[in-house]
């Protein structure tokens, strides 16, 4: 992955004609143009680097088709309702609530929890939730004390206080004000980071969680400084950076992290091996791996955000030749473990989403939304089940049995943690919530030059300032990534002159964009965005075409094993699924509360067995692969939701053999691939193949037959 963010090419073209106006202008760039400065979104105020996107303010962009179907499914299962069974959500004795800090509840579940739940309410602008949050943050903010510190009173062994909660809450917060615009949120934000200012360096962000994480605490300073100006916020920026486990320096600050049992074993016996990443836990790594390019906003050395890039690359060079977009490390990344049937946490793919979210607003570069989609319709879905009422805490992408068993060593853990649980675990029960939220609110964002851009794809509308302060509203229409066709009306009350740019996602090779029916030349193929500059009116249409081809991906460094994919989607074997009900009582993991009097057979546990054969091996030669492979359409599913096994509006039929010796190994996990080609005497079979975000069984890295 090469950055550079000073290239800017353009190929400009003059368009007119029936629907367009002869001072139209197209450019195709690689890079959007981060020197002017928005004149209605809060940008980097100086001295800070200019991010080349800015996010619109929560509920600006209201989801349709899918979209909206997932987040109602959201707030009908656990998220909506996770405030009135989790112990660790309960008002009575929560420290989040009581006005001192004390109480038996209190640390990252609330904010966990809140910063999903929150955003789902402002988004789906239900009453209801916005209520409910409300009652949080009112407390958060009445309940700041004078010296400035807020939330549960928690501290180290050593005295030092445990700031990791807060930092969560800040993000709650932040969304809190560009949903009201509460003036409070800045009066607390302000006196509490001039509180962590005065606080002592050398107690200051100790022990693993909050020492490994503070990038969030950085990002939350310079958030407020972009809205104040208070010189003292870069001050603190500086003391964060300094006090944050260094993820820049590939691991040499190891020693200065409390180190957790993990380590210990590592280094022991791998020595030198562990010194090329400062962490290896997933959520951390998939977390916190942005903090220098977050820094470099403020240091200006393209050190901080090559480092951040190169952290995204060293973890997928050892545990991420996989498909899907994530990498394998159940929960804590270990040499040797690197088949597709290691996983990643729940946490750790909604905290993947949330970094390249960062990513894609500071640089703009393209990379960080096509993995956000590769993630996002790949991996996620699959690690809930499908009315959200459950998830797993591990998801690999080749994983054929969900169930409540030991699976230790095979996975890092030891426990229940591949079947689908309401509790499974404490952290990702809480922090999935903000995985499709978010999401949903970075479809969209806002450039310097007073225009939009259309960052990531899905059915929804937006509604933002541009031009010359002009509100418009663009709908945009589709079913992607299960489509290839976009399309995009203005809805504004007068015309407006503003450029709208157009993402190309990398795995089109042949786009397509017409305004008003007309189509527009592209004369560079690979280019990142189409820039229309024109004087939008009422009724103004956009359509983006994005041909999918299918594509075979050879994973050389995994046993030459194979993945297959159409579009942005990665397809897995189609293995029927046999559901088995569970007590989520009796099979909960150890830190499960319940609230009492829950009415626990509302909320079960499920185990899936696979009920056909998934042993297969791919039947494939790269000079002729489109002889192997058929893309089947099916009409859309009618409650707009397409990511179970029957409900997929694309299949795949392809050919395969089963591999007899494939089989589950003493650990009752996928057995490891063998090195393809693979000789099987069976016969061929047509197998079918369906987008792996619907497998909740699935083989998505396949070995080769031999032929």
């Amino acid at each position: 992955m090469k950055l550079n963010l000073l290239k800017i090419s353009l190929f400009l073209t003059l368009i007119s004609g029936t629907g367009c106006n002869s001072q139209d202008i197209v450019s195709e760039v690689d890079i959007i143009d981060a020197d002017k400065k928005n004149s209605y979104y809060i940008g980097n105020r100086a001295p800070l680097q200019p991010s080349v996107f800015i996010k619109l303010p929560v509920g600006s962009v209201k989801p349709e088709g899918w979209l909206k179907a997932y987040l109602e499914k959201q707030r009908d299962g656990l998220t909506g309702y996770l405030g009135e069974i989790s112990a660790w959500l309960q008002k009575e004795d929560n420290a989040w609530l009581s006005e001192d800090g004390t109480g038996k509840w209190g640390w990252e579940e609330v904010p966990y929890w809140l910063k999903g739940y929150a955003n789902l309410g402002y988004i789906l602008d239900d009453n209801k939730m916005i209520d409910e949050a409300k009652i949080w943050l009112e407390a958060v903010i009445r309940g700041q004390r004078e010296n400035g510190n807020f939330g549960p009173k928690r501290f180290n062994k050593d005295g030092s206080q445990d700031f990791w909660g807060n930092m969560i809450m800040l993000y709650c917060l932040q969304s809190y004000y560009e949903y009201s615009g509460d003036q409070r949120v800045i009066d607390l934000m302000t006196k509490y980071f001039e509180y962590q200012l005065e606080f002592p360096e050398d107690k200051f962000l100790t022990y693993y969680w909050q020492k490994i994480r503070g990038g969030d605490n950085l990002h939350s300073v310079l958030w407020l400084y972009n809205r104040t100006g208070d010189k003292f916020l870069l001050e603190l920026a500086e003391k964060i950076h300094r006090n944050t486990a260094d993820w820049t320096s590939r691991g040499h600050s190891l020693d200065a992290i409390h180190s957790r049992k993990h380590k210990r074993e590592t280094l022991e016996k791998w020595p030198g091996w562990y010194g090329d990443q400062i962490d290896w836990h997933n959520v951390n790594h998939a977390q916190c791996f942005r903090e220098p390019a977050q820094y470099y906003l403020l240091s200006g050395d393209k050190k901080h955000l090559e480092a951040s890039y190169e952290n995204f690359e060293i973890i997928r060079k050892h545990f991420g030749q996989v498909p899907g977009g994530m990498f394998g490390s159940d929960e804590n990344c270990r040499p040797g473990y690197d088949d597709p049937r290691q996983g990643i946490e729940t946490c750790g793919i909604v905290e993947q989403l949330n970094s390249n979210e960062h990513m894609l607003r500071i640089t703009g570069d393209p990379f960080w939304a096509d993995h956000a989609e590769e993630v996002a319709f790949n991996t996620y879905p699959a690690a809930t089940m499908p009315d959200f009422k459950s998830l797993r805490y591990i998801t690999a992408p080749n994983m054929v049995l969900c169930d409540r068993e030991n699976h230790h060593p095979g996975i890092d853990n030891s426990g229940p943690f591949l079947m689908m649980n309401p509790f499974s675990s404490r952290c990702c029960q809480h922090n999935h919530a903000q995985g499709w939220p978010y999401y949903v609110e970075n479809l969209w964002m806002a450039t310097p030059d007073n225009g939009l851009v259309t960052a990531l794809y899905g059915a929804c509308k937006v509604t933002a300032k541009v031009g010359d302060g002009t509100e418009v509203t663009i709908r945009e229409e589709t079913n992607y990534p299960f489509e290839e066709e976009i399309r995009f009306t203005v809805e504004s009350e007068k015309a407006v002159d503003f450029p709208l740019y157009i993402r190309i996602p990398k795995w089109c090779d042949k786009p397509s964009v017409k305004v008003n029916g007309k189509s527009i030349p592209l004369q560079a193929a690979g280019r990142n965005y189409v820039r229309i500059q024109r004087r939008w009116g009422k009724g103004d249409k956009v359509e983006l075409g994005l041909p999918m081809e299918l594509g075979v991906k050879t994973w050389t460094e995994n046993h030459n094993s194979v993945s297959v994919s159409y579009g942005p989607l990665t397809f897995s074997l189609k293995i029927d699924e046999n559901y088995k009900r569970m007590d989520s009582e009796k099979t909960a993991i150890g830190d499960s509360r319940w609230q009492n009097g829950v009415d626990k057979s509302n909320w079960p546990s499920w185990e899936i067995y696979p009920a056909s054969d998934w042993n297969y091996g791919l039947i494939y030669n790269a000079k002729k692969p489109e002889k192997f492979f058929e893309v089947v359409k099916n009409k859309w599913p009618p409650d707009d939701f397409p990511f179970t096994p029957k409900s997929v509006p694309i299949k795949i039929k392809a050919k395969g053999k089963r591999i007899p010796e494939w089989k589950l190994d003493e650990h009752k996990l996928c057995g490891e691939l063998m090195d393809s080609p693979v000789a099987s005497t069976e016969k061929e079979e047509e197998i079918e193949l369906i987008p792996m975000g619907a497998a909740r069984l699935r083989i998505s890295a396949f070995p080769v037959i031999k032929q």
